[in-house]
């Protein structure tokens, strides 16, 4: 089974609302469960209440609350900075890895050039190493993951500008 069927058979479990599916051909064994996508929705909540969280510190102090206010126009450009951009993501639910094997140079850094077909990282999934290929060529902008960091299913993973 490669990575086109499995994100295929992911897309169709998602397309049915199938909680939770399993296969098991020759010596291959696949098990999906989409209980995750619940942490998904906690993930964001984390990360918007650290923000909610530097404002009150703000009021409790005079002096924080112009720094407080300077993220929301930085984040703007970085908004910008992604229009016209296409971005690759995640067909699959897993650790990134942005290297062959620790110690090797990334596959692709902001700023280098891809093409379709070319590998651009890796996402491990059940012990399970995939490799994630470019759908469109251009130059890397921006890379959204970090090392190591799990992912999951349609995740941003890059940005690359024709």
């Amino acid at each position: 089974m490669n990575q086109k069927e499995i994100r295929e058979l992911i897309e169709f479990l998602i397309d049915k609302d199938i909680a939770e599916f399993e296969l098991e051909r020759g010596d291959v064994k696949l098990r999906v469960k989409r209980g995750g996508v619940q942490t998904v929705a906690a993930a964001p909540m984390i990360t918007v209440a650290a923000p909610v969280a530097a404002p009150l510190v703000a009021h409790a102090a005079a002096a924080p609350a112009p720094v407080a206010a300077a993220p929301a126009p930085a984040a703007a450009p970085a908004e910008d900075e992604l229009a016209g951009t296409h971005i690759i993501k995640s067909p699959i639910v897993g650790t990134y890895y942005e290297a062959p094997s620790p110690g090797a140079p990334p596959f692709v850094k902001p700023g280098d050039s891809v093409s379709v077909g070319q590998v651009l990282c890796i996402v491990e999934a059940m012990k399970l190493m995939n490799e994630i290929e470019s759908d469109y060529s251009g130059t890397v902008v921006k890379i959204f993951v970090t090392n190591g960091q799990p992912v999951e299913y349609g995740q941003q993973l890059f940005a690359v500008k024709p």
